[in-house]
């Protein structure tokens, strides 16, 4: 087996492994830096509540110290108290105890009060919290109303208790680290185990790769889709169409090749058997007649040439080549009927025309051309002189039928099953042809999905060649008329426009 090289890669192609990497490590980089964002907002929130809870307990011991007699505030706050506040070995404490003017009558002046103090919701017992800077540094301040029922509210006194936040920070960066740093290790792993995982999931595509890469250039067998992935599934199945269209693309250039080879053998003989006995010939008589058989032969072979290339050009599957439109076949008939009046004089044959209705079909108007004069070719080489041929169009419904009629020899239910065989010839005719002309009859219509008979003549006196056609209808589409085509003509899906 011979060695292929390896193609390199078109410039911009991109591989598919590296395309789906990107576009699932794409997302990760993307999310990656918004759970860092969410990580520290709640981890703002779980270092905040419990420091929270501690100035609640602060604010809420010196405000059992916070007394009303007779109307008057009375402050018993011990020394000791005060050196608990100012233990905290982080964090700055500070402490105030104030008025609702503002006016502070205890605590520390580095506690900034608030400018709105008036405003504040003022539930005696009910503990809240603000933020506030004061030097440069930001600071959590809890504070709460004591008051007396028997006093007015504006006279209630506001006891204050503010923290800088170094213990929350200190704290917030241990758990947003304890969650981050182990993902330094689970993403590059977890990378390692997609790349892993892609190079796995598409070691598939590369066993298909080397298995087409050692299919031998001349075979066209289907590739096998046992323990495939679904996946691959559409993809072998449409390679495997293709190699279907090839293999029938070959098969039918070998068959061109083929017959041409069996066909013009014999006529090449003969052409070169009358050329060896012309040159021998001295009677001028005896060389014009040679030359004349030269000349018969050489219109046989051109016939012969022609009708096999005409064969090659039906079978190959070629849509832009088979281009169909639509066509009345009513009027390429009567056109070809026309060039064919003058041979008919010349064999003694009546051709008559039957003119129809449009009656459009959706086809190739050389394909079709090389259908009818086929036919009609077909039924003046097998009627005598003194014969008759009719050609017809017949309209029926959804179908449009080319008939070609003829009173000659005619042929048996048996041979009428045959005919549309390349080189079969009705035994007896003593018509001369290549065999060829019902084959490419047969070609042709199953390109236009059409369906060709020869059927003998139910006059009694020769046969009737049909080939009928679905007929053209712009635009439109009708089911039920698919099953008809389907069931009475033997081909599925009709193209566009077929009714």
């Amino acid at each position: 087996m011979k060695s292929r090289k390896k193609p390199a890669a078109p410039d911009g192609q991109r591989s598919l492994f590296g395309e789906i990497l990107d576009w699932m490590l794409a997302p990760l980089l993307f999310v990656w830096p918004l759970s860092i964002a969410v990580t520290h907002y709640f981890a703002s929130s779980v270092a905040t509540y419990p420091y929270d809870q501690a100035l609640r307990e602060s604010v809420n011991a010196i405000a059992r110290q916070v007394k009303f007699v007779n109307g008057r505030p009375v402050i018993n706050l011990p020394s000791s108290a005060r050196a608990v506040l100012r233990s905290d070995e982080i964090d700055d404490v500070y402490f105030h105890v104030m008025n609702r003017k503002g006016v502070k009558l205890v605590g520390d002046v580095e506690l900034p009060m608030a400018e709105d103090l008036a405003y504040q919701s003022d539930e005696p017992g009910e503990v809240y919290f603000r933020e506030v800077e004061a030097k440069g540094r930001d600071m959590r301040v809890a504070y709460t109303y004591v008051g007396d029922p028997a006093i007015p509210r504006e006279r209630w006194l506001v006891v204050e208790v503010g923290e800088t936040l170094e213990k929350r920070s200190q704290l917030s960066n241990k758990i947003i680290a304890s969650v981050i740093l182990p993902q330094f290790v689970i993403i590059p792993l977890a990378v390692i185990l997609v790349w892993f995982g892609l190079s796995q999931g598409l070691r598939p595509l590369t066993a298909l790769r080397e298995k087409i890469e050692a299919r031998a250039e001349s075979d066209m067998s289907p590739i096998r889709t046992r323990r495939v992935p679904e996946e691959l599934q559409p993809l072998i199945d449409a390679f495997n169409a293709m190699l279907e269209r090839m293999r029938g693309n070959l098969d039918a250039q070998q068959r061109f090749i083929a017959d041409a080879a069996h066909q013009m053998r014999t006529p090449l003989t003969g052409l070169k058997m009358q050329a060896q006995l012309a040159m021998r010939e001295s009677d001028p008589v005896e060389l014009k007649n040679s030359l004349r058989q030269i000349a018969t032969g050489v219109d046989r072979a051109a016939h012969l040439v022609n009708q096999l290339l005409t064969l090659a050009r039906a079978e190959a599957r070629d849509e832009a080549q088979h281009a169909l439109v639509p066509i009345d076949l009513d009027v390429l008939l009567r056109e070809l009927v026309e060039e064919w009046v003058m041979r008919a004089l010349d064999r003694q044959i009546d051709l008559g025309y039957e003119p129809a209705p449009p009656s459009e079909i959706e086809g190739n108007p050389f394909l079709l051309r090389e259908l009818a004069s086929n036919l009609i070719d077909n039924a003046m080489r097998y009627s005598s002189a003194g014969g008759h041929v009719t050609c017809r169009v017949v309209v029926q419904g959804d179908f449009v039928t080319l008939e070609v009629e003829d009173n000659g020899i005619g042929l048996t239910e048996e041979q009428s099953a045959l005919v549309f065989e390349r080189f079969y010839r009705v035994d007896g005719s003593g018509a001369d042809g290549s065999g060829l002309g019902l084959a490419i009859v047969r070609e042709i219509s199953e390109l236009h999905r059409g369906n060709a008979s020869l059927r003998p003549n139910p006059s009694g006196l020769g046969a009737i060649a049909r080939v009928v056609f679905p007929r053209y209808r712009e635009k439109q589409h009708m089911p039920e008329f698919d099953a008809q085509v389907e069931g009475e003509l033997g081909f599925r899906n009709p193209p566009t426009g077929f009714v």
